[in-house]
């Protein structure tokens, strides 16, 4: 049996799987200290008589990290080092962050020579001196976290890794992110995802300690796993190196939730919350990840992040203009206490649905005196709103089916344009936890390729293997290994014609001490 919970803004959400079965759904509202909220869910699968000890392993999602910078709040102060002299000297690290983030994380910077170019040539040499140096104001100023960067890194990690065994040695309980670790080819993106990781560290010490003394209260002795955003599962201990990763893992969750709870491995998923309607695109199971920019907190990053647009549409989403128009603003939690239906004074999106004899929530004697205009525009916007937003994100011009899930799901109407089917799956309120229930460790590899002088199925081998070794770092077991994804695109403006090869591996949890399989 398994544990899937999800952490979010205005809910968390459990179950417990046994294989495809899910004997316990149940949400709770999360509270201030998120751990509270976990314990209250937890609770109540016991107190369903479950007897804890035969849980095999629990997973988490959790919006922790992601709100943590969004709020700048928790980050700890991080020295950021770049080998790449004598490029990039007019590009700094924190070049465009937002000021009030870039304060967070202080002033301490060092450009370096070192690194190396895609083909594997040097950039330049590495300067001791200048590492020397660094560690001389690591030590003076009490630096605890460190960002190391190197350009083109992901193709050769050697300057990072010499430059980390350099201040490991002098400086002994330092923290430090190696960019070519967490994040894809593209040495500013980088550097910010390794910087953010960098200030999260001390944060995730805290959070993994507060849900390992959760779990550990309720008698569970199984592992404990945490959701990153491309679909897959951290170890515990894992997460302490690499808290970013966690990124944008509650939609994530949603997305591999509903492929669960339908079977459809190609389908558009639009996840209704309280305040936003999240649309994702499925792609053999798994998200559909983004080639582009990310932000994070206003941060520029390459993190491997699915591709989901947000919309300002959820159940809280306040009515206005004769219902005309609808969100982005939004009543969010409190909707059970600001919703006409709930005894409250605003019109949302879930008063228009249940006025409309559409859902039954709360009090429909709240919204008899709606006028019917107000109605009738209200589900025309509602329409109108999800429409628009599945046709950016599908994939072609093909009707996809649509797999509604998440508590706001009732305001979608039973057919839309641009669909072939309309999908509300039992269980769709908690999708998030059974995608976080239900998920695989994973990882990935990026290379620059010239073919002209590699095989092709040689560089794919090498890439593949790389990414093998990240999964099996992060709980994989290396005998269930599978690629389920390659990508490979020409870079036409490099003189050799390089190709940019990805490999996507995902593998079953390694057994438990105890021997048995997470099942």
């Amino acid at each position: 049996m398994r544990i899937g919970i999800d952490v979010g803004g205005t809910h968390t959400d459990i179950v417990l799987l046994e294989g495809d079965d899910v004997l316990i759904a149940h949400k709770s509202l999360t509270t201030a200290d998120v751990t509270t909220g976990v314990k209250n869910v937890l609770a109540h699968v016991r107190d369903n008589g479950v007897e804890m000890h035969e849980v095999d392993a629990v997973m988490i999602g959790t919006t922790q990290f992601t709100n943590a910078v969004i709020e700048r709040r928790e980050l700890s102060t991080v020295a950021a080092i770049r080998l790449g002299l004598p490029s990039g000297r007019g590009m700094p690290p924190k070049l465009g962050w937002p000021s009030e983030i870039s304060a967070a994380l202080g002033s301490t910077d060092f450009m370096l020579h070192g690194g190396y170019l895609y083909d594997g040539k040097k950039l330049s040499d590495i300067d001791d001196a200048e590492i020397d140096k660094v560690i001389a104001d690591l030590k003076s100023k009490d630096i605890q976290s460190v960002a190391i960067t190197s350009a083109f890194s992901p193709m050769n990690s050697d300057p990072e890794n010499y430059v980390a065994q350099r201040i490991s040695a002098e400086v002994p309980n330092i923290a430090l992110t190696l960019s070519h670790r967490i994040g894809r080819v593209g040495l500013l993106e980088r550097e910010n995802a390794a910087l953010l990781n960098a200030a999260l560290l001390s944060f995730a010490d805290r959070v993994v300690n507060a849900f390992a003394e959760a779990v550990a209260e309720f008698g569970l002795s199984c592992p404990v796993f945490i959701s990153q955003n491309d679909g897959t599962l951290m170890e515990s201990q894992f997460v302490r190196e690499f808290p970013a990763l966690t990124f944008s893992s509650g939609p994530t969750n949603s997305l591999r939730g509903a492929a669960r709870l339908t079977g459809f491995d190609e389908a558009i998923v639009v996840d209704i919350g309280g305040t936003t309607s999240d649309i994702g695109v499925l792609r053999g199971g798994f998200p559909r990840e983004s080639n582009m920019v990310v932000e994070v907190g206003g941060v520029r990053t390459n993190f491997r992040m699915p591709d989901v647009q947000a919309i300002g549409l959820g159940g809280g989403s306040l009515v206005e203009d004769d219902g005309k128009s609808i969100g982005p603003k939004s009543v969010g939690h409190n909707l059970v206490r600001d919703g006409l239906v709930f005894g409250g004074n605003m019109l949302t999106a879930t008063d228009i649905v249940v006025a409309a004899g559409l859902a039954e929530v709360g009090d429909k004697s709240k919204v008899t005196e709606l006028p019917q205009s107000t109605i009738e525009n209200g589900l025309s916007t509602i329409r109108q709103i999800l429409e628009d937003g599945i046709r950016m994100m599908k994939p072609n011009s093909d009707p996809l089916p649509v797999i509604l899930v998440g508590g706001g799901a009732i305001l979608a109407p039973k057919e839309m344009a641009h669909v072939s089917e309309i999908h509300a799956p039992t269980n769709s309120g908690v999708a998030n936890a059974i995608g976080a229930a239900i998920a695989l460790i994973g990882g990935e590899a990026e290379r620059f390729i010239d073919y002209s002088n590699t095989p092709r199925q040689d560089a794919l081998s090498e890439v593949k293997s790389a990414a093998e070794s990240v999964a099996v770092s992060a709980g994989a077991d290396p005998g269930k290994l599978r690629t389920i994804d390659i990508e490979e695109t020409a870079i036409p403006y490099m003189d050799e014609g390089a190709t940019r090869v990805r490999v996507k591996v995902v593998g079953d949890v390694a057994k438990l001490a105890s021997g048995r399989e997470v099942n």
